[in-house]
């Protein structure tokens, strides 16, 4: 993050995480939101609020189409900064599992029960396994497009019938061999997910899964993790603090 490192709290420079831009004396309100895109920033300062707080699962912006994570824009940061609007971002803590996790807040937005945590990441457990009355790997995927508001990908490798009525939810970037290895092991049969198109960085992964038949539900990187900055507003109202989610854009280019 060298070009906005002006911007950026020591502390952050140092641990990649907790307060990123340091710009007002007190918070009076709060808005959450997946990443800090334009459209987000500016929605904020249209607001002509002053200490405010934005909290947000990653602190760049996710754009497959661009090779992945690009940095805020510089002179929104400039207005922040004008107008004591600080930045705060939670990574691995808000997909380890817990009430207000990625994965835990996708799968029950998607009524899976008996949730169970799997996926050690950074000291974190950030992917699930979870029941589901769903008998047919159709039946989910037209419940998870009606739930996610659009349109899904599935790469059907294995049977349409889901084993043992387990699913497993890895939000986000949860497309890996180590999420598929894990399935395999428990003998599932789905895995529910955000960034599933085919390119190198994905490939090893959907060749496992093809080997091993097992089914791949995608729903694009930011909407798998939304829920999450949603359920976030429920934490900062019990603080005290009003708190509103400004939402972002879908990039489908993911699926």
């Amino acid at each position: 993050m060298t070009p906005i490192a002006e911007f950026l709290t020591e502390n952050y420079k140092k641990r990649s995480m907790g307060l990123v831009c340091d710009n007002s004396p007190e918070i009076r309100r709060v808005y959450t939101a997946v990443f800090p895109s334009n459209d987000v920033m500016q929605s904020i300062l249209d607001k002509g609020e002053k200490e405010v707080m934005l909290f947000v699962h990653h602190p760049s912006v996710w754009d497959i189409t661009l090779g992945g994570f690009q940095q805020m824009d510089r002179s929104l940061l400039e207005k922040f900064k004008e107008c004591e609007i600080s930045v705060y971002n939670l990574h691995v803590p808000l997909d380890n599992y817990g009430s207000y996790s990625t994965s835990v807040t996708l799968a029950k937005a998607m009524g899976l029960t008996e949730l169970r945590p799997f996926l050690e990441y950074y000291g974190s457990l950030a992917a699930v396994f979870g029941n589901t009355e769903s008998t047919t790997v159709q039946e989910m995927s037209e419940r998870f497009t009606a739930v996610i508001g659009h349109g899904t990908s599935l790469y059907q490798y294995g049977t349409d019938r889901i084993k043992n009525g387990i699913v497993a939810v890895a939000a986000g970037g949860g497309n890996i061999v180590e999420v598929h290895e894990e399935i395999a092991r428990e003998g599932i049969n789905l895995l529910i997910t955000g960034i599933t198109v085919k390119n190198p960085f994905t490939m090893k992964a959907h060749d496992f899964a093809k080997e091993k038949r097992i089914n791949i539900l995608g729903g694009t990187h930011y909407t798998t993790e939304k829920p999450a900055c949603q359920a976030m507003c429920n934490y900062f109202r019990k603080l005290g603090l009003p708190s509103e989610f400004i939402a972002g854009t879908p990039g489908l280019e993911d699926l």
